[in-house]
């Protein structure tokens, strides 16, 4: 929504019609995902009380409200909003329509806003009290919102955002710049989506570090295990690849650097990191998973950084559309935001284990007391649903973005060749079948 708004902008500033074909491409495939997005939403909200009713009771007090505000202040503008934006260009002016896209564009942070500010209160909680019923009531909603680990979930979230619609528009771009590179619109999508990524990404990596440090203050077990550090250790190596094996309580086979990740967790060379023996084993989150997952997501940003950086190269040398191995790279980085931002969230959930709320409340404690059959038969209906749902969703707007974006005097050209060859089937061709 975001980047529809800058589209719509740029159009009402610099009266440049590409802007506002460009924008009309992106509009159909935003309302898609919007669907796609509200649908997973609703059903998320539902599970609250069907397979989570303890952590709902006793979370409820801060949770809820939260929640609520989300709706009030985020779904209500979005919804408010939308059908103009959507349907409404023909039949509003210019400015009254800007205004509509960037209350939807507003929207979806205000979302983001609280429900990151719901996760990040369930990882680092702060502001609360426990009343006589064992439940966690607000005591200053200030610290319940903005609790230690928000301001920085929510700066790396939304600029994770922002770079997955980048790279999924330079994709776009440049599937159609391999097949055209003078295509206007096409050109402004890849160079849009490349200064994203040059000017971006960089800040993301160093929002992504600062959001590390916080981790390693508030959940110095999650880093341990993201770590592959399983003793106290000063000078710790960065160990790029291995094997965690929580049983052995080792890495098996790793390739590492020297006193690099205590240079980039304490930003000392000899800095001390605590390893997850120095945490209870009922207490630690499964290092497998996280240690992979979070080198992934680390990998696919350094992906877009030097994509970022060649496009940057190219562009300094008058050649960014005329560059196939770079449109190739662009084209086969159009999910990494995706993969990125999944693996990001494995991390994040994963390394909170074994807690719902950290250090408050056990995840095996806040499921509701159903039997493992009324779960999974709960789960393969969600799944089933889901999938079908996601690939129909997915199918559609690969489809809607393999279409050509051309310009109105071609799209014109093409809709009077129809019409001609409509009137002349019906009157009879005399130089065709009738000769």
């Amino acid at each position: 929504a975001s980047y529809l708004a800058v589209l719509e902008g740029l159009w009402l500033l610099k009266k440049d019609d590409v802007y506002l074909k460009v924008f009309n491409y992106w509009k159909t495939i935003f309302a898609v995902g919007f669907g796609m997005g509200v649908v997973s939403g609703i059903v998320m909200a539902y599970q609250f009380g069907t397979n989570w009713a303890v952590f709902s009771d006793k979370a409820g007090p801060v949770i809820g409200p939260l929640m609520g505000y989300e709706v009030l202040s985020a779904f209500f503008l979005e919804a408010g909003f939308l059908g103009v934006m959507l349907f409404g260009q023909k039949r509003v002016g210019p400015k009254l329509h800007f205004f509509a896209t960037l209350m939807v564009a507003a929207g979806t942070l205000f979302s983001a806003f609280w429900v990151l500010s719901v996760n990040s209160w369930m990882q680092t909680p702060a502001g609360y009290a426990i009343n006589e019923a064992g439940q966690y009531i607000p005591a200053d909603w200030l610290e319940v919102i903005f609790n230690p680990s928000f301001p920085y979930r929510f700066v790396h979230m939304v600029l994770a955002a922002y770079l997955t619609t980048a790279f999924v528009v330079g994709a776009v771009g440049a599937f159609h710049l391999l097949k055209d590179h003078t295509n206007r619109q096409a050109r402004v999508m890849f160079s849009m989506a490349m200064w994203m990524a040059v000017i971006v990404t960089p800040i993301q990596i160093f929002a992504g570090d600062q959001h590390g440090l916080n981790t390693l203050e508030h959940q110095p077990a999650k880093i341990a295990a993201m770590e592959g550090h399983y003793e106290d250790t000063v000078g710790a190596p960065l160990i790029l690849f291995g094997f965690p094996d929580d049983a052995k309580e080792e890495v098996h086979f790793p390739i590492e650097i020297p006193r690099l990740g205590a240079l980039i967790l304490t930003h000392d060379w000899d800095g001390k990191l605590e390893g997850l023996k120095s945490f209870p084993k009922e207490d630690r989150p499964p290092a497998f998973i996280i240690f992979w997952t979070f080198r992934i997501m680390v990998g696919m940003g350094m992906l877009m950084l030097v994509v970022g950086l060649w496009s940057l190269f190219r562009r300094f040398q008058g050649r960014l559309y005329d560059d196939p191995w770079l449109a190739r790279a662009a084209v086969a980085l159009g999910p990494a935001g995706f993969i990125a931002v999944l693996c990001g969230w494995i991390t994040t959930e994963v390394g909170r284990q074994p807690w719902t709320i950290y250090g408050l409340l056990r995840t095996a404690e806040s499921a509701s007391p159903l039997h493992t059959a009324e779960v999974g038969t709960s789960l393969l209906a969600f799944i089933l649903v889901y999938f079908t749902l996601f690939g129909a969703g997915v199918y559609y707007m690969l489809r809607l973005m393999a279409i050509t974006p051309r310009a109105e005097e071609e799209e014109k050209m093409e809709e009077d060749m129809r019409k001609s060859v409509w009137i002349t089937g019906a009157s009879g061709d005399p130089d065709g079948a009738d000769t």
